[in-house]
């Protein structure tokens, strides 16, 4: 099916083969993602946007016949009409928060401050938390950060509560080392942003 033109995996789509529809995404996914990227400056936005694109080609693959053989163009013509929504969308939900009355309130500038360190402090433990092996931190997120019990975090890791338990100590241990080593003080509760406090 690798061989086959644009235009007959297309047709293949249509009658109901959802592979020749997969070869067309594989075929021409990067393309369709670079000019999103390219238009939005956002790997992440142009992530969504790709899927949009070909989620909309798989709506109306029965509806569309191609022009000519490949099918490059018509997708980059969807994925210029997905930016155009993305656009107005963004455009109305602007003028809508424009509409909304200003409201006089507290000075957030103390809690802005406040906000700032916490994001610095996670940071700070984010970097210590990567140098433990990947179990180890899951083990550290699930009981220190997310506050799971021992039973439950290894309901959730598909372990026995006593490799839980001793995979903790040893994380605990080890970031208490490596806090020490770079002059910071470790403590496996992560500061709360100030409006989930």
């Amino acid at each position: 099916m690798g061989q086959a033109t644009d235009g007959e995996l297309w047709r293949l789509a249509a009658d109901g083969k959802p592979d020749a529809f997969g070869v067309l995404f594989e075929r021409h996914a990067g393309a369709v993602y670079n000019y999103l990227f390219r238009r939005t400056g956002d790997w992440a936005v142009a992530e969504d946007l790709t899927s949009l694109v070909f989620l909309e080609a798989w709506r109306r693959r029965r509806d569309v016949r191609l022009e000519h053989e490949s099918a490059l163009p018509w997708l980059y013509g969807v994925a210029t009409n997905v930016l155009r929504n993305r656009r107005r969308a963004q455009r109305r939900y602007r003028d809508a928060l424009a509409r909304l009355p200003l409201e006089r309130g507290d000075d957030f500038g103390e809690d802005a401050d406040g906000r700032l360190d916490d994001e610095r402090r996670a940071r700070s433990a984010l970097r210590l938390l990567t140098k433990l092996p990947k179990r180890d931190q899951d083990v550290i997120a699930l009981c220190g950060w997310s506050e799971l019990s021992y039973e439950e975090a290894a309901v959730a890791l598909g372990l026995p509560v006593g490799t839980v338990r001793s995979r903790l100590s040893r994380a605990r241990a080890r970031l208490r080392e490596l806090a020490g080593a770079g002059g910071h003080e470790w403590d496996c509760e992560p500061a709360v942003p100030a409006q989930e406090a």
